[in-house]
């Protein structure tokens, strides 16, 4: 079972109140349901969501829709299930503010004008187009595809309603209203009070974001080694130079020391050899004092390559 299928299933279970049912059919209705000679068709591939839509029409309105079962199209195993309404279809319309003769057909502001009725809108919109990726399969991305432009900026408007950064995208005829980020899509799933996918996805970003940390300090990490071995290279090819030309007693006594110290430790930093030199010698010297003196050497070699 995919992951958009359970949350389907867990936010079709929830008890709620009527005013938010009405609010919640309307976002169905609204973007899989079909109207043609005063019947009224709601299709849905989720068994779930389709109870949920028989549900709460049964309850709200004392009305049984006609179920009907079929085998998915080209050789598809899921089922599809068809709700049909041929009574009181008019009224139920007018109530739940869905015009089909609209282009757009956004629904009246008293559906959605406090936040449990805009929640249930939102909870009817996901069952209807929306769908979420598997934070443990894929990249985080949840989204919903609706017919035109009109109805995606509002839908989009609902969802910032809550800081969710939801963005619009064009596809062929019809528009994706998408969100990337995974804390904002752990916030929508507790706008929907789909508790346990929450869990679950939350469980997901925490060990992943664990896991990219890890890795990312283990980069650094390993650039800092790589850093450390290429000026100790560096370094050792200045000293070289100098050594070559019988040079090294022209410096002195202290850069002497260091360049002998680099030399028989060829893969420390110079923090860690100013330690060594301190520990072995008495003489305290830091990390600064190291690299004045490698400076010198570096002049110095230089100076012999200009020569040459």
């Amino acid at each position: 079972m995919s992951f958009t299928s359970e949350v389907k299933n867990e936010i079709s279970k929830l008890n709620t109140m009527k005013t938010e049912n009405i609010s919640e059919l309307s976002a169905i209705i609204r973007n899989i349901g079909i109207y043609n000679d005063k019947t009224l068709k709601i299709t849905s591939e989720n068994a779930s969501v389709a109870r949920r839509i028989f549900s709460l029409i049964k309850e709200q309105y004392n009305i049984i829709p006609k179920i009907t079962v079929r085998r998915g199209y080209n050789f598809n195993k899921n089922y599809i299930y068809i709700l049909e309404l041929r009574h009181k279809t008019d009224i139920i319309l007018e109530d739940i503010s869905v015009n089909y003769n609209s282009d757009s057909n956004i629904p009246k502001e008293y559906l959605y004008s406090d936040d449990e009725q805009i929640r249930a809108y939102l909870r009817g919109l996901f069952l209807g187009a929306g769908s979420i990726n598997d934070p443990k399969k894929s990249r985080y991305h949840l989204e919903f595809f609706v017919d035109n432009k009109d109805y995606a900026d509002f839908v989009s408007k609902l969802l910032n309603e809550y800081d969710l950064n939801s963005k619009i995208l064009k596809k062929e005829t019809k528009y994706m209203i998408y969100i990337k980020e995974a804390e904002k899509i752990g916030d929508f799933l507790r706008i929907l009070n789909a508790t346990n996918a929450l869990f679950y996805f939350e469980d997901i970003r925490i060990y992943r974001d664990h896991k990219n940390m890890t890795n990312r300090l283990n980069n650094c990490e390993q650039a800092n080694v790589d850093k450390i071995i290429a000026t100790a290279n560096t370094q050792i090819h200045w000293i070289e130079t100098i050594r070559k030309v019988g040079g090294l007693d022209l410096l002195d006594e202290k850069t002497k020391e260091a360049a002998i110290y680099r030399l028989k430790y060829p893969e420390t930093s110079l923090l860690e050899l100013g330690e060594i030199i301190t520990l072995e010698t008495g003489k305290p010297i830091t990390k600064s004092g190291l690299h004045h003196r490698f400076r010198k050497i570096k002049q110095l070699a230089e100076k012999i390559q200009e020569k040459d």
